[in-house]
Formats: structure tokens, C-alpha cells, sequence
């Protein structure tokens, strides 16, 4: 009989143990559901986040991974759910992902080097269903609606820093070879600085110019500059200006098969690959202008988490870019990379804008 009740007695302890710790676990959900955190916008305050999607249309490459990373690490930081897609140049998987981003609710977009008029459309659609969207290298066409804000790389600065090394490093006289390729909006910016230059400088004589955007992009040029080189021997090309890092490494690698060291590579964009080539022994990749890929995603992130909170953002935004050279990354202690970029190149991969003191103080709380 006392063993009985002993048993019983111990049972309805537990019994009560439990729900008092149900209860507390409520309570504690009940008050972190309660926490408001001040100084961030209402949206914001509770520490609910937001539901992104990213959509890329081109992929594959360096660049996008680290422009991936850049919205992810800065959209995690402020407690959003992030989700990425890549069209890896599919233009129909592109739009397919954006559709079900739109009927998925999600409530911002991010969109990058979403070329055609059918973008214009898609992010029509999203904005009437109340979504805010930011893009990146994308149709200018899509200024035109209210809300949207077109993010890039300043492509005539990135064009201007490579073409006026050139001009100085051959006193604005030298035959070159032309990489580019026309239907891209950053393409089209940078060909007009291009055409600019070569209207200034009567010493510079386009040769001969190729481009193509595809998934073997590096192969295709490098094939194609291989010919090229076979039909102008040595002493007839002084440099390459390349428009795109795709460009540049199958330049790169065809000059390097081919011995000739004596022309100089131009280029724009950077990677780890790009990197690791500039600094092989006898590369003749000698210049690259770019904007650090990482800090682009993490500043499309910023100006959308703007839009959500309510707070006034611009319609455009061009990212300030830098020139690296092969002698800064011969110089440094060790192999440069990505990462150790910034100890090579002043201020690369910093800036604070739209870094507003409520995204420091959610940071901090979600850490």
C-alpha cells in the first residue's frame, strides 16, 4: 500500500515537473515574441526577419560564388532567410525561378543579370504583389518602374581604370585585340568607354575583336585568340583588352600555350582564378579593374532589407571599383586570394553603405 502510493505520488511529481517546464518553455517563447528591440524599424523589432530570394541568371563562376556568399552572410546576420538560385545562363530556368519566387511569397528579391524585356515583366509582377526587389546588372528598362532600385558595378569607371593604364603604359599607341560582347547592359557601358577611348586616342588600332557568352566562355576565347595570334606574329599585337575576367583567362592561357609573353593583358572583374593566373610565373595578365563580388551581394542585401523596413532607397546605385596590378600581388608575403585581397588593395571589400544602426543592432542581437 505505501509502495503503491509511493508510485503514484512520484507520478503525478513528474506529471507536474513536465507541465511546469512546458510552461516555462512557453513563457520564454512568449517573452522573446515580446522583445522589442529598439532603434530597429517596426517590421524588424520582434527579430521575425524577411524571406529573400536570390535569382542569378548567369553561374558556374567564381564571381557568383562570392556574390552568393556576400548576400547570404549579410542577410543570415540580420536573421532573414535567404534562399539562391542559379540559371547557370538558362534563361528559362531563370524565369521559371522567378515565377515560383513570386507565387512562393517571398517577401524580396534580389535578381542579377536579368538582361531581357522579360525581366522587366517578372519584376512588374512581383512589385504588384507587393514584393520589393532590387537587381543587379540588369535591363535598365526596369528604371521605369517605382520602387525598383538597379545596382552595378560602375562599368565606365571599371573600363576608364583599365583603358587609361593601357593608354599610359604604351604612351596611347599600340595594336590590340578587343574582347567583348554586345547584349548585356554592363557590356554596353563598358564598350562605351571603350569607343570613347579610341575616338581620343588616334595611336590605338583595333585589330581584331571576338566575344562570346556561353558556358565555355574561357575555352571558346582562348581558341579563339590561339588563331588570332597565329595570324599576327610576334611584334604585331602590343595588348588585350578584355572586358569580361571570362575573357581574359582564355586570353591568358593562349598566350601562355603560344610563348607569347610580349602582350599585355587589360582586364575586368576578378576572381581566385583570376588571382592565381596574374600571379604565375611569366603571366602577361598585368591589370584588372573590379569591384569586390562578396561586398556587391552584401550591399543588394542592405538596400532591400531598406525597402522592407519602410526607409527610403535609390533608384540606382553604381559600386566604386579599384585597379589591381600583377606587381602589387608579386609583392605581397604569400599567394594573394580573395580573401587576402584586402591586405594588398586599399579598402578593398569595405564600405558602410546603407549600414544603418538598427541592421547593427540586429546583428548583434542574432548573435
Amino acid at each position: 500500500m505505501i509502495k503503491g502510493f509511493g508510485v503514484k505520488t512520484l507520478g503525478m511529481t513528474a506529471a507536474a515537473v513536465i507541465v511546469l517546464a512546458g510552461c516555462g518553455d512557453s513563457e520564454s517563447s512568449q517573452a522573446e515574441a515580446d522583445v522589442k528591440l529598439d532603434g530597429v524599424p517596426e517590421r524588424f523589432a520582434t527579430g521575425e526577419g524577411a524571406k529573400i530570394k536570390v535569382i542569378r541568371k548567369i553561374g558556374g563562376d567564381d564571381h557568383t560564388a562570392q556574390y552568393l556568399a556576400g548576400v547570404q552572410e549579410e542577410g543570415e546576420a540580420l536573421g532573414f532567410d535567404v534562399d539562391v538560385f542559379t540559371a547557370n545562363g538558362d534563361t528559362a530556368s531563370y524565369h521559371d525561378a522567378i515565377s515560383q519566387a513570386i507565387d512562393a511569397d517571398y517577401d524580396g528579391l534580389i535578381l542579377s543579370h536579368g538582361d531581357d524585356a522579360a525581366t522587366v515583366d517578372a519584376v512588374q509582377r512581383a512589385v504588384d504583389k507587393g514584393i520589393e526587389v532590387v537587381t543587379f546588372d540588369s535591363n535598365s528598362d526596369l528604371e521605369s518602374i517605382d520602387g525598383v532600385t538597379l545596382t552595378s558595378q560602375d562599368d565606365e569607371e571599371l573600363a576608364t581604370l583599365a583603358l587609361d593604364q593601357l593608354v599610359e603604359d604604351f604612351d596611347g599607341e599600340a595594336n590590340i585585340l578587343y574582347l567583348w560582347v554586345d547584349g548585356f547592359p554592363p557590356m554596353v557601358r563598358r564598350d562605351s568607354i571603350y569607343q570613347e577611348v579610341l575616338s581620343e586616342q588616334p595611336g590605338l588600332n583595333e585589330l581584331e575583336r571576338f566575344g562570346v557568352a556561353a558556358e565555355d566562355t574561357s575555352t571558346q576565347t582562348q581558341n579563339a585568340v590561339a588563331a588570332l595570334l597565329n595570324k599576327y606574329p610576334e611584334g604585331e599585337i602590343d595588348a588585350i583588352f578584355a572586358t569580361w575576367d571570362a575573357f581574359a583567362i582564355g586570353a591568358a592561357r593562349a598566350l601562355d600555350e603560344a610563348g607569347r609573353d610580349e602582350i599585355n593583358i587589360y582586364g575586368i572583374d576578378v576572381s581566385n582564378a583570376d588571382l592565381q593566373i596574374m600571379q604565375q610565373e611569366n603571366s602577361t595578365w598585368d591589370y584588372t579593374a573590379a569591384v569586390d563580388p562578396k561586398l556587391i551581394g552584401s550591399i543588394n542585401l542592405r538596400i532591400l532589407a531598406k525597402k522592407l523596413a519602410g526607409e527610403e532607397t535609390p533608384q540606382f546605385y553604381d559600386l566604386e571599383a579599384s585597379l589591381i596590378s600583377r606587381k602589387q600581388l608579386l609583392e605581397a608575403d604569400d599567394d594573394v586570394n580573395m580573401v587576402s585581397l584586402a591586405e594588398v588593395i586599399p579598402n578593398w571589400g569595405e564600405s558602410d553603405a546603407f549600414e544603418e544602426e538598427w541592421m547593427t543592432i540586429l546583428k548583434e542581437h542574432n548573435e
